[in-house]
């Protein structure tokens, strides 16, 4: 007899969602987070689409810590010196289900954990999980702090470099072009000040994706998110570049801060947070095994994050791959079964749920970004040109529109922009 249907290793938002569901459901379910409360180690800044969790608490924004809902969408192409940006606003951004929010996460799954926990799971946090048990092939619970505890399913939510996958051969270490390292500044500023310079009214906000400079010209960019009383603001670039650059991921940060575009958004504030985390970068190609006899893996331990340039998704895979785990548990628990058989159901749901339609869909989209340096350190330098053309007056130069756009379109050449954007469609 084991001492719980299911312990999750894990407190962000995968392992969360996946406790409250089961719990919902009368099952046995425990929940360990190293940080000392969940959420204490998320440094995620970012912002969460609702659609996901909607589903599974119908007007949550309504009641969880959410600090703005986003209006305004932005896209940066940047120089050293310059920057292009396209800026859309549109009233769809903010219809129930397609609406999304900034959040602070050591905030907000402090949230999630109490309903969690409301809902009937146990949580205990400040304990790390130092391995599992295994018998035979099937995993059937987990050692932390010198004790043992089983459960009929193990899973693991414990972030994309989910070191107990390794050890039970769910995957292989992480190879460094997979994986990006992005670091942020947390940066206090007031309400209406924020309010005034990304031009949104009181409770909403602005996503703003940046390429180009922010990482240095190599794969990755910068970010910044509004929330209520302080900016995310920060870079994200691939461990691979990162390894033969010449420049730190923290000096990388500072020459972003201090961008003729960006310093003028942050002037007069004051950092209240700096952190660093690992994201996955990979795709579908990146997942590992996503289950096994009596263990399943979710959210970034799952490799479940898109980056398509224009939108980075993660928190509605974890919440989405959440409910596909508590679902395939409790399918195992009605039939008294958690071998790697019964807990197929896990991968059948997630190829039913958006998580892996989207997945495949861009699976070939990393591969593209990869391959493709001159988004980063050929397209700024081309866009910045051209709008340089256009809009400099000085009387001497009498040239027709043509003729300047093609000068600018000779930074990476025409054939270039024609054949990379033939792939970045096939990628999308």
């Amino acid at each position: 007899m084991s001492d719980f249907d299911a312990i999750i290793v894990g407190g962000g938002l995968a392992g969360l969602t996946t406790a409250y569901l089961l719990a919902k459901a009368d099952a046995e379910v425990l929940l360990i987070e190293r940080g000392n409360f969940a959420g204490a180690k998320n440094m995620t800044g970012g912002r969460l689409y609702s659609h996901s969790l909607e589903k599974i608490i119908p007007g949550f924004a309504g009641e969880a810590p959410v600090e703005r809902r986003i209006i305004r969408e932005k896209i940066s192409l940047m120089t050293d010196d310059s920057s292009v940006t396209v800026d859309y606003y549109s009233p769809g951004l903010t219809l129930p289900g397609q609406d999304s929010y900034s959040v602070l996460r050591a905030d907000f799954d402090q949230w999630l954990a109490g309903k969690a926990e409301d809902a009937g799971a146990q949580i205990v946090t400040g304990i790390k999980v130092d391995d599992v048990l295994r018998e035979n092939g099937q995993v059937f619970g987990i050692i932390a702090g010198g004790d043992e505890m089983t459960a009929g399913v193990t899973v693991l939510a414990d972030g994309v470099n989910s070191l107990l996958a390794q050890k039970i051969g769910l995957r292989a270490e992480l190879p460094p072009h997979q994986v990006a390292v992005g670091v942020k500044e947390v940066i206090e500023l007031p309400a209406g000040v924020i309010e005034d310079r990304f031009q949104c009214p009181s409770g909403e906000g602005s996503a703003w994706l940046f390429a180009g400079q922010p990482s240095g010209g190599k794969v990755g960019g910068g970010f910044l998110y509004t929330n209520k009383e302080s900016v995310s603001l920060g870079v994200v670039c691939t461990l691979s570049d990162l390894i033969t650059g010449a420049a730190t991921l923290p000096r990388l940060l500072e020459n972003f801060k201090n961008h003729p575009s960006v310093a003028p958004l942050v002037v007069g504030g004051k950092m209240i947070e700096y952190s660093g985390h690992l994201v996955p970068e990979g795709g579908l190609d990146m997942a590992p095994r996503l289950f096994d006899a009596g263990v399943l893996t979710t959210g970034d331990a799952a490799g479940f994050c898109i980056n398509l340039g224009y939108t980075v998704r993660g928190m509605d895979f974890a919440v989405g791959s959440g409910e596909c785990a508590a679902q395939a548990i409790l399918a195992a628990k009605q039939a008294g079964d958690f071998s790697a058989e019964t807990l197929g159901c896990y991968k059948t749901a997630l190829d039913e749920s958006f998580i892996m339609k989207e997945m495949n869909m861009y699976r070939k989209f990393p591969h593209f970004m990869e391959n493709t340096p001159r988004i980063f350190a050929g397209y700024p330098e081309m866009a910045s040109d051209l709008m340089n053309q256009l809009f400099v007056v000085n009387g001497r130069d009498q040239r027709h529109l043509y003729q300047k756009a093609g000068r600018s379109l000779k930074t990476v050449g025409a054939l270039n922009l024609t054949l990379d954007a033939l792939k970045g469609v096939r990628a999308l």
